[in-house]
């Protein structure tokens, strides 16, 4: 299966994208200033016309651009000022030739930029982003419906929620239903995230990223390492396996229920991008399983999980999990097995 990647404006991987351009099937970026919020905290800020001039060396004719901040102020849904220069980045993004569609999680923003600008809305798909958590025919349906009531095209493709990763019969059910109901919609699955399953702080951790971009100061790392998932897998590390991710040795199980496989983790920059793209290219990793998970990267440094000692069977049985941990040990047996702990680093003083 083909893939959806990331975009970073580096040349290195840039490099990359191109000579596997065959393989990937569209990338996602957020952009680099104020003008629209994207679902991830923004620390740098740097030049739209060079962002853009990155973004026309890729080989890929596919681009979406992530505007899936889980909400907005008020005045952007109803100040014509900056809906105005929302609409006029997008119409520079279409000028340029590098944008296909959005992703978006905010309906609000989507009806407001439609009545606003009618005219850029049909120019633009507009795709749910993989935090509707689209997990059976009828939210599909009614999440397709919210698009076509604005001005915005359908969208071709989009991410089903990541728990379906582990439910092959609900996914298998919803990929056939939407293959008939809607053939032309190709469906993705999100393969390295690492959040927990069904993920309780998900949604509020969303709104408080939201809510950082808002110029609020919001500590989200903090709050995950004291009340949230990052204090749950420090306490019971083998709840890690739980997360539904997608290794590079299982993505062929999908065949047939899925039609690309999209891959996240822009934030940790160009490096780390690279390995994961070149894994799931090649469709085999040895190393530690958690080089290649985006919300895990934290717990990188503090164990080893040798993703070349999992069994052949390791998605399948997961998939087959009645989540009644306490009656199993599976994840537990598999911790002990290929992990281990690592010895925290210090850092060397040189003496000048």
């Amino acid at each position: 299966m083909k893939l959806e990647v990331p975009f970073l404006p580096d040349e290195d991987y840039i490099g990359l994208l191109n000579r596997h351009a065959a393989c990937i099937d569209a990338v996602h970026y957020g952009l680099p200033d104020d003008t629209v919020q994207d679902a991830r905290v923004r620390l740098r800020r740097s030049d739209l016309d060079a962002f853009i001039e990155a973004l026309q060396s890729t080989r890929i004719p596919d681009r979406y651009l992530l505007m899936n901040s889980r909400f907005h102020l008020q005045e952007s849904y109803l100040d014509a000022g900056r809906l105005g220069r929302t609409v006029d980045t997008l119409q520079r993004l279409l000028s340029a030739g590098v944008v296909r569609g959005i992703v978006f999680a905010d309906a609000y923003l989507l009806a407001a930029l439609s009545r606003f600008s009618p005219q850029t809305a049909r120019e633009l798909e507009a795709v749910p982003s993989v935090n509707f958590m689209i997990d059976d025919v009828h939210k599909l349906k009614e999440t397709l419906g919210l698009v076509d009531d604005t001005d915005f095209r359908m969208p071709s493709k989009l991410i089903v929620d990541r728990s379906l990763n582990r439910r092959p019969r609900e996914l298998a059910r919803l990929s056939c239903e939407s293959r008939k109901r809607w053939p032309d919609l190709r469906i993705g699955l999100l393969a390295n995230e690492g959040c927990l399953y069904q993920c309780p702080f998900k949604l509020t951790h969303d709104a408080l990223i939201a809510l950082a971009n808002q110029a609020s100061v919001v500590d989200t790392f903090r709050l995950n390492r004291d009340l949230g998932c990052v204090r749950v897998l420090s306490e019971i590390p083998w709840r890690l396996f739980r997360s539904p991710f997608i290794r590079p040795e299982d993505v062929n199980l999908y065949a047939g229920r899925a039609d690309f496989i999209k891959l996240c983790g822009r934030t940790l920059g160009a490096t780390f991008l690279g390995r994961v793209l070149q894994a799931y290219i090649e469709g085999r990793y040895g190393g530690n399983l958690l080089d290649l998970m985006d919300s895990l990267h934290w717990m990188a440094t503090l164990r080893h999980v040798a993703n070349e000692c999992l069994p052949a069977d390791f998605a399948e049985r997961l998939s087959a999990c009645s989540g009644d941990c306490g009656d199993c040990g599976y994840c537990g047996e598999m911790l002990e097995k290929c992990g281990r702990p690592l010895a925290p680093e210090i850092p060397r003083l040189v003496k000048a």
